[in-house]
């Protein structure tokens, strides 16, 4: 008797410490450790939902406590008769009025921040356009994978989202196939990616968090969207403003694609333009390809959005996509023997851009330029309403 109630007291011990594990998190991947404004926000939102109902569950606990103790037969008596409070007005104002007044404290912050998080009119211009003085992704979702257009520089990527910290970043939202859902953990809130519209939001990522957390956060597809749902992940890597722009000119520089330098390589590039170009664009222009663009496959640091970056995963996803992503569009695209596919890994490991390449001061000379020719058209068009 005695071994059995010390198993159900470790037991109960083990599955406690279980649902306290359950939330902890790490800095990447927590919406307990909120990583910029929204998510922030969310997170006191949270916080004070969680303080209310402590309140009222302290409250009914006492309340119950002291009306058990003191109501006990012996304290009272066999023959007492408690009174009849039915119809009293002050009580049933009283337990009323309360819930009324916590349901009210937990509303007004609640729909303030739901309006102030989808004010999204500052990434628009005036003629309903993308505003070039903000910074907009347009975000499409497939199975299994993520494409992420940045309409201001014309720049294309996938799986890897690029993000400024310290400023808004606002996100266009659709999917190509079935629903889905994009979703940050760190930095805020989900939104649905529907194939009928386009549902937009913003997020922030702060500078000293994204330096705690190695500039790396993860991201989810939240909504069910087939058999591989679980590995439709990506990675946000979030920048100071001025390494940001620096990326994304040395994305825009790129015209050609990178030109193998190894023999097995060059092999590869041959292939690949003979097998592959068709799903995948190797510069960063062009939306709605059928696969990932992988213009910087090389930097990446996952494969597919889940495994370790090296050549040997690589081989091992191009030889048999099916048993590592259920149900994915790259199976049975293609028909390549073992040395053409690792060939075809060592011309994409060498998909690398270069550090520095591109010049920044004419990126933002272009934004500038984008910023006054929206502004001159906005003119030209109150003039001809005139």
């Amino acid at each position: 008797m005695k071994n059995r109630w010390m198993n159900a007291k470790w037991l109960g011990l083990i599955t406690l410490l279980a649902v306290f594990a359950s939330g902890c998190g790490k800095n990447h991947l927590s919406t307990l450790k909120p990583a910029g404004e929204v998510g922030q926000e969310q997170f006191n939102l949270m916080l004070l939902s969680i303080v209310i109902m402590l309140l009222v569950v302290a409250v009914v606990s006492v309340v119950f406590t002291i009306a058990v103790i003191k109501s006990r037969r012996k304290n009272l008596g066999e023959e007492f008769e408690p009174k009849d409070v039915a119809g009293n007005h002050t009580l049933e104002v009283i337990w009323t009025a309360i819930p009324i007044l916590l349901l009210i404290i937990l509303a007004v912050p609640t729909i303030y921040l739901t309006f102030k998080q989808a004010d999204t009119q500052a990434m628009e211009n005036e003629d309903g356009g993308v505003n070039s003085e903000e910074t907009v992704i347009n975000v499409t979702a497939n199975q299994y994978w993520w494409e992420f257009e940045y309409p201001n520089e014309e720049v294309v990527t996938s799986q890897e989202l690029v993000v400024p910290t310290d400023k808004k970043v606002y996100f266009n939202l659709k999917a190509t196939d079935v629903k889905h859902s994009f979703w940050v953990p760190a930095a805020g809130g989900k939104l649905d990616t529907n194939v009928d519209g386009i549902n937009s939001f913003y997020l922030t990522f702060d500078e000293d968090k994204a330096e705690d957390s190695n500039r790396l956060f993860y991201g989810k597809c939240a909504e069910l969207c087939g058999p591989s749902h679980a590995l439709m992940d990506f990675k946000v890597k979030a920048l100071p403003e001025e390494e940001y722009d620096q990326w994304l000119a040395d994305m825009k520089n790129i015209e050609e694609p990178v030109q193998a330098s190894a023999d097995d390589a060059a092999e590869g590039q041959e292939i690949f333009n003979n097998s592959c170009i068709g799903c995948h664009a190797v510069t960063p222009t062009g939306t709605g390809a059928q696969g990932p663009n992988l213009t910087n496959f090389g930097d990446r640091d996952l494969i597919a959005g889940f495994m370790e970056h090296n050549e040997e995963n690589l081989v091992n996803w191009i030889k048999d996509p099916e048993s590592y992503k259920p149900d994915n569009k790259m199976t049975g695209q293609y028909d390549l023997t073992d040395e053409e596919i690792n060939a075809v890994a060592a011309y994409l490991m060498e998909l690398k851009v270069e550090e520095g390449a591109g010049d920044v001061e004419t990126l933002r000379e272009s934004a500038e330029e984008g910023a006054e020719g929206s502004e001159e058209e906005s003119s030209e068009s109150e003039e001809g309403g005139n």
